[in-house]
Formats: structure tokens, C-alpha cells, sequence
């Protein structure tokens, strides 16, 4: 090996490029702040019970798979993915239930439950979210966006599929009932994206999910983690755990090594961050005029919203609720214009995870794992006594929330609970603002408008993840890790 990288951060993305590097030869180290690798895919085992942070919707394997063929390896080796049926139960105040899948026959069964006259705008809308795929997904989801010429470029075929409308626009030009439009365009949120103004472009995730599935790891998602590691430690890698970079040495315009909390030091021909990028710029690039130059512009950036997570393990069974669940609120377009626009309203819409559903070892016997997940403001919008007495407050009212809608006598049942707030993504990942997903997806901060996965003036330095093109979720980051791994191996 000629060549040495260290990798900032064990996230999926920095993962997902380390063994890239690693498998063409470059001596690569990952320094992990953290006590245990995933960034945002950490997880806790507490009282017999094991809860991911998250993800915990895989979908495309292939892109994970393609890691362990560099070194012709096979992934089920290091990791079991279990398939999901239903994707996703959708359930609305009313009661209405609608199972989403790619089980052709059982899906227009849903459709027909809810609008039979929206049938065939959705054949319509299934060729548009097609299209958009081999555009936005299969051609440019792993294209590293460097110059505004590579923009122009690819412009022409995102104009076509009218880049420029929301999510939500596009699906209602297709089918007319309004939860339909909910349950077609409601996968924005798993990335940080407000239908109402994310770019159409992320239609794409529909045809992901039909054409790939949705999986579960056996063991949770920290398993893939877990596999990814081995995969890479097999591979010569070095992972170094629990000690935070500091800082990002420079000579002239190159990163020549890192500095860790520990007065660590390491020398390498190239660094890669998978951290936060206004952390990334702001403090790990203090002492480099780049880091404040570009932190200032990041300031004015339209970050995404936060989470606020509730993890509970109950007694019981629970074979009438879904690995995942969506229980809509009774509003869409008004939370959401609270969400993004800074207020903590009294309602709100969950995400429900039953890992133990699929995968009964994710809980001792006779009990299940749970969490429930609410999308709030980040921390720059609104500000809440999120580790205090609001924030427990908030917590009991998902779990009513949850048990009122479909698990009756849920509380008595409890186990163990915590919660996850804003507070804690940005203490615990540096996040700023406590944003849970790095940048907003709107389509001024996509492709060449985000942050570029080589930067512009610290020629060997590269960036990895969410805030990367092409953005959050597993397959995003994955890409942006196959990205910038093209460039690195050209260096």
C-alpha cells in the first residue's frame, strides 16, 4: 500500500467509503468519537431489549452488497437481511389502515380500498417515480457534483420530471384522494424533506422500495454496522473508537493528518469527514481560513428538522402492529409547516419501529421493542425544555398517542422507556442545531448546491454522507461514499 486516508466518523458513510478505500489498496484508519461505530445508526442493548437509533429502513441492498464484491466476498456472510411485508402500515385518525408494498395485487387491493378511481393515477405515477429513478438514482446518485458545469449537465433530464415541484405537487397532479397523497409522498420525512417543498426528484424513493424492498438486519441495524466493520477490518482497515478528532491538520491548502481529544496524532496523504459539516468546518478546520469562510456560508443554510425519539420495551406480544408503522396526525400540511418553520405543536405524526415483529431476538422472551419517532424543529427554530420537564412531558404523549391508536394497555405493560431529543443528536453527533439529517433536500441544496463531496481548496480533502450529494438515508450516503471514493482513488 502506497497510500494512507483516515476517514472521520464510522457512520454508514464513512464505512461504506473506508472499505472502499481499503479494498483498492489504501491503508485507511476510521477515528470514531464515539464508544461504538454507526454515527446516527448507534444502538443501545438495555434490560434484555435492543434498540437501533436508526436508520431502520434498508432498502437497495445491492448498493451494500457491491461493498463486500470489491474484495469478492459475499455480505450475507457478515449480515442476514430479513425481508418486511408490509413495508409499511399506514394509519390514519379515523382508523383507516392501508398496507404499503410491492405486492402488486395486495397494493391496488389499497388503492382501491381508499379511491378506486385513483388506480390508474398511480400506474401514472409509478412511470414517473421510474423515470426519475434512472435519472436521479441509477445515473447521478453516485456522480461526485464538483463544478456548476456538471449542474448544467444534468439539468436537462431533471427539468423533464419538473425538478423544480415538491413531492407532494407531483403526487397530487397523479391521484386525487388526500390520503393517498400522504402515503405517496410521506417518505421525504425519512430523509429530512418536507413534501410540500422537497424536489419531485425524490419520487425515486417509490420505485427504491418497489423494486428492491424494504429489509430488516437480523439483530437490528446495528448488525449491517457490525458486518460493515468486519468486512473492513478483514480487509487490513484500522478502526479507532472513542476518541474524538479535534482537529484537521493543514499544510498550505492539504490536509496532511488529524489530531484526536487525546493528543492522538496521525499523518495521511488524504482525510475524509463523515462528521457534520458546519462541525467539519467550523471546529475540526478552526485554524484554516476555509473552515470559518465556509461555515459562514453553511450558517445561512436551510438545515432539516430533529427527532424526538421514544424507545420502550413492553411485556407482550404484538402481532397486530407492523415492523413500521405511520400514524398520521389530523394535519399533514399544517404540522409540517410547524415543523419546518419552528413551531412544537401539541399534535403530531409518528413513525412506530416493532423491530421484534420480524426478528423476535431484538427482545427477551414474551416481550417486544419498540420506538416511536416524531419529526420536531430543530434547534434553531424552536427551542423546548427538551431535557427537562417538556421534554418527559412530550414523551408520556407518544406513548398515549400510541397506545390509543393501536396498542391498548401499552403503559401497563412497560418494561423500560428513554427518549432521544434534539438536545442529545447535537451532543452526542455534533449535529448542528440538532439537525437529525445534515442539510435540507430542497433543490437549491441538491447536487452541485450541496456541499461537495472534494472541497474546493483543500485539494485532498473529501467529504462523505448526508450532507453530501446525494443525501441522507442508507442508499444516499452509500452513494455519496461510492462518489467520493472515485475521486480519491483518481488523487
Amino acid at each position: 500500500m502506497t497510500r494512507s486516508a483516515i476517514v472521520i466518523g464510522a457512520g454508514f458513510g464513512g464505512l461504506a467509503l473506508a472499505v472502499r478505500l481499503q479494498s483498492a489498496g489504501v491503508a485507511t484508519t476510521i477515528v470514531e468519537a464515539r464508544d461504538k461505530p454507526g454515527g446516527r445508526a448507534y444502538h443501545w442493548q438495555k434490560d434484555g431489549f435492543t434498540f437501533d437509533a436508526g436508520p431502520t429502513v434498508i432498502t437497495d441492498p445491492p448498493c451494500l452488497e457491491e461493498l463486500w464484491a470489491l474484495s469478492g466476498q459475499d455480505m450475507a456472510a457478515d449480515v442476514d437481511l430479513m425481508p418486511v411485508m408490509p413495508f409499511y402500515r399506514l394509519n390514519w385518525p379515523d382508523g383507516t389502515n392501508f398496507d404499503y408494498s410491492n405486492d402488486e395485487a395486495a397494493l391496488r387491493a389499497e388503492i382501491a380500498k381508499l379511491h378506486p378511481a385513483d388506480a390508474a393515477g398511480y400506474d401514472r405515477f409509478l412511470e414517473y417515480s421510474k423515470g426519475v429513478y434512472e435519472q436521479g438514482y441509477v445515473k447521478l446518485g453516485a456522480v461526485a457534483f464538483l463544478d456548476f458545469a456538471s449542474m448544467i449537465r444534468a439539468a436537462p433530464a431533471l427539468m423533464k420530471y419538473q425538478a423544480w415541484r415538491s413531492v407532494y405537487s407531483i403526487v397530487s397532479s397523479y391521484v386525487e384522494d388526500e390520503r393517498l397523497r400522504q402515503a405517496l409522498s410521506f417518505h421525504t420525512l425519512l430523509v429530512g424533506g418536507n413534501p410540500m417543498t422537497t424536489s419531485a426528484i425524490y419520487a425515486l424513493i417509490h420505485t427504491i422500495e418497489k423494486d428492491g424492498g424494504v429489509w430488516f438486519a437480523r439483530g437490528g441495524t446495528n448488525a449491517l454496522v457490525s458486518g460493515m466493520v468486519r468486512l473492513f477490518e478483514r480487509l487490513g482497515g484500522t478502526l479507532r473508537l472513542g476518541d474524538p478528532v479535534a482537529k484537521i491538520e493543514t499544510a498550505g491548502d492539504r490536509a496532511s493528518g488529524v489530531t484526536t481529544q487525546s493528543g492522538w496524532r496521525a499523518a495521511a496523504d488524504m482525510v475524509t469527514t463523515n462528521a457534520d459539516l458546519m462541525h467539519s468546518y467550523r471546529a475540526l478546520l478552526a485554524d484554516h481560513p476555509r473552515g470559518a469562510k465556509v461555515a459562514k456560508s453553511l450558517n445561512r443554510k436551510r438545515w432539516s428538522p430533529s427527532l424526538f425519539v421514544v424507545h420502550f420495551g413492553v411485556r407482550g406480544a404484538y402481532p397486530d402492529i407492523a415492523h413500521h408503522s405511520i400514524l398520521f396526525g389530523p394535519r399533514y400540511k399544517g404540522l409540517l409547516d410547524d415543523i419546518y418553520g419552528g413551531v412544537v405543536p401539541a399534535d403530531f405524526s409518528l413513525y412506530l419501529h416493532h423491530p421484534s415483529i420480524t426478528d423476535p431476538g431484538m427482545a427477551p422472551p414474551g416481550h417486544s421493542t419498540f420506538y416511536a419517532l416524531a419529526p420536531v424543529a430543530h434547534l434553531g427554530k424552536a427551542q423546548a425544555d427538551w431535557d427537562g420537564a417538556f421534554g418527559a412531558q412530550f414523551a408520556d404523549a407518544i406513548l398515549d398517542e400510541v397506545e390509543r391508536r393501536v396498542a391498548p394497555g401499552l403503559r401497563a405493560n412497560l418494561v423500560t422507556r428513554f427518549h432521544y431529543t434534539p438536545s442529545d443528536f447535537g451532543r452526542d453527533l455534533s449535529a448542528h442545531l440538532g439537525s437529525a439529517f445534515s442539510l435540507e433536500p430542497v433543490l437549491w441544496q441538491s447536487a452541485w448546491f450541496r456541499a461537495h463531496n472534494r472541497d474546493d481548496v483543500i485539494s485532498n480533502l473529501y467529504f462523505v454522507g448526508a450532507g453530501t450529494h446525494p443525501g441522507a438515508g442508507i442508499p444516499g450516503v452509500v452513494g455519496s461514499a461510492k462518489a467520493t471514493a472515485r475521486l480519491m482513488l483518481e488523487e
